[in-house]
C-alpha cells in the first residue's frame, strides 16, 4: 500500500477524473489524501470520503490587475502550505488534474523532488498544466493530440476517466433504427444546461418532417430559468414525448438508449459519448479558455463519431436539415456510433492508475528534480501572465 496525494478542484471536468482514479486506487489498496482549496468541502462521492487537506488557491485568468495579484498571492501562500504538508506526509506520488486549485500542491511536490503526474482532460493543455508540464515526472492526457504542450514534453494517452455507471452501459447495443422505432435525442449542456441549446433545439425538432416528429423522444437538460419556456416550445410543437430537467440522475441509462446526443463539448461529455458509443452533434462553448471545447469536438469529429457545429452557425434551419439527413439515413448514425465507441477508453481510470503505480516506483523527483529549484520563480512568473 502506498500513500498517494490527489489534487483537484474547480469544475466537474477536473473533479470527475480525480473521482474515478480515486475509486480505482482505493480498490488497489492505496492510502489516498486529497489536497484542494476551500471548495473541497462540497465534494461528495469517493472524494468526499478521502482524508482532505485544504490550502489556499486563487484564480488569476479573467480577473483585473488587483484580482490577479490577489490570486497569485493566494497561490504562493498555498504552495508553501502544501510544501509543509507534503513534507510531513512524504507521499509516493502526487497527481494533479489541472485548474488553479492544483497548482499549490503540484508546485510544492516539485520543490520537494516528489514523483508527480498531471492529467489533462481536454484537447488543449490547460494553463495550470502548461505551467507545470516541464516540471512533472509524467503527463497523462485524454486525447492523442493535445495542443499547447511545451516543446520536448512527452505525454501518454490514458483517456478520460469516466463514472463506472457509464462504463457499465458500454455494451448496450445501439438502439433499433427501424422505420417504426422511436428516435431518442439526448440534449446535454453541462451541469447548468446551455442556453443556446434551449434556444435552438426545440425549434429544429419541430421543423422535422411529420413522420420523424411522431417518432421523437427527447430528453433535454435546461437551466432552471429556461424550463418553462422550453416546455412551452415543445408543447406548441405538439411534441409529447419530452423529458425536461435541470438535472438527470440517470444520464448513463438515457445515454445508452439515445440515438443521438446534442451537447456542448466538455471533456466529460465527449468521453462519455465515446465510451458508450453514441454519435453526437457538438456545439463548443465559444468563449471557453483556449477554445478547448473546439479541440475536444474536433477529436470526435475527426474520428467519425460526431459532428462539430460552431455556435455562430448553430441555427434552427441548419440543425433541422442535419437531423433530417441523419434520421433518414440511420446507417450513418450507426457508423458514427461505432466510430465513437472505437476511440472510447473505458479503462482510462485503470490506465491512469497503472501510470501512477509505475511513476511512484521511479527515483524521487523524476523529470522534475532538475528544475525544482526554479519552481517557485516559474510559478510566480507564469501565473502572473
Amino acid at each position: 500500500m502506498a500513500r498517494i496525494v490527489l489534487t483537484a478542484g474547480g469544475t466537474g471536468g477536473h473533479v470527475f477524473p480525480a473521482e474515478a482514479l480515486a475509486a480505482t486506487l482505493l480498490e488497489r489498496g492505496h492510502d489516498l489524501t486529497l489536497v484542494t482549496d476551500a471548495r473541497g468541502a462540497e465534494y461528495g462521492g469517493v472524494l468526499g470520503q478521502l482524508k482532505t487537506v485544504r490550502v489556499r488557491a486563487g484564480q488569476v485568468a479573467g480577473r483585473g490587475r488587483l484580482g490577479q495579484m490577489a490570486g497569485l498571492f493566494d497561490i504562493l501562500r498555498g504552495a508553501w502550505e502544501a510544501r509543509r504538508i507534503l513534507a510531513g506526509m512524504n507521499p509516493a506520488v502526487v497527481v494533479g488534474f489541472g485548474g488553479y486549485a492544483s497548482i499549490p500542491a503540484m508546485a510544492a511536490a516539485s520543490m520537494l523532488h516528489l514523483p508527480t503526474i498531471i492529467h489533462e482532460q481536454n484537447g488543449v493543455l490547460g494553463r495550470a498544466n502548461r505551467m507545470l508540464a516541464k516540471k512533472v515526472t509524467a503527463v497523462a492526457t485524454s486525447f492523442e493530440d493535445v495542443r499547447r504542450l511545451p516543446p520536448g514534453v512527452a505525454h501518454e494517452r490514458v483517456g478520460m476517466p469516466v463514472r463506472q455507471a457509464i462504463v457499465d452501459v458500454r455494451d448496450t447495443p445501439y438502439p433499433d433504427t427501424g422505420p417504426d422505432a422511436r428516435l431518442r435525442v439526448l440534449v446535454l449542456g453541462g451541469s447548468q444546461g446551455a442556453r443556446v441549446l434551449s434556444d435552438i433545439v426545440p425549434g429544429a425538432l419541430a421543423a422535422l418532417p411529420e413522420g420523424l416528429r411522431r417518432r421523437l423522444e427527447v430528453t433535454q437538460q435546461c437551466r432552471p430559468e429556461d424550463l418553462d419556456r422550453v416546455r412551452g416550445a415543445y408543447d406548441e410543437a405538439d411534441l409529447g414525448h419530452v423529458a425536461l430537467s435541470d438535472f438527470f440522475s440517470d444520464v448513463p441509462q438515457r445515454l445508452a438508449e439515445a440515438h443521438l446526443v446534442i451537447a456542448r463539448a466538455g471533456a466529460s461529455t465527449v468521453a462519455e459519448a465515446m465510451v458508450v458509443g453514441r454519435p453526437a452533434i457538438l456545439v463548443p462553448l465559444p468563449h471557453a479558455i483556449d477554445d478547448h471545447q473546439t479541440a475536444n469536438a474536433q477529436a470526435l469529429d475527426a474520428a467519425g463519431g460526431g459532428w462539430l457545429i460552431p455556435q455562430d452557425r448553430f441555427t434552427v434551419e441548419l440543425l433541422a436539415a442535419r437531423l433530417t439527413d441523419l434520421f433518414e439515413m440511420p446507417a450513418t448514425l450507426r457508423a458514427a456510433a461505432g466510430a465513437a465507441r472505437a476511440v472510447g477508453v473505458p479503462d482510462a481510470a485503470a490506465r491512469l492508475a497503472d501510470l501512477v503505480e509505475a511513476t511512484m516506483r521511479k527515483p524521487a523527483g523524476g523529470a522534475g528534480a532538475a528544475e525544482a529549484e526554479t519552481t517557485e520563480k516559474t510559478v510566480t512568473k507564469e501565473t502572473a501572465q
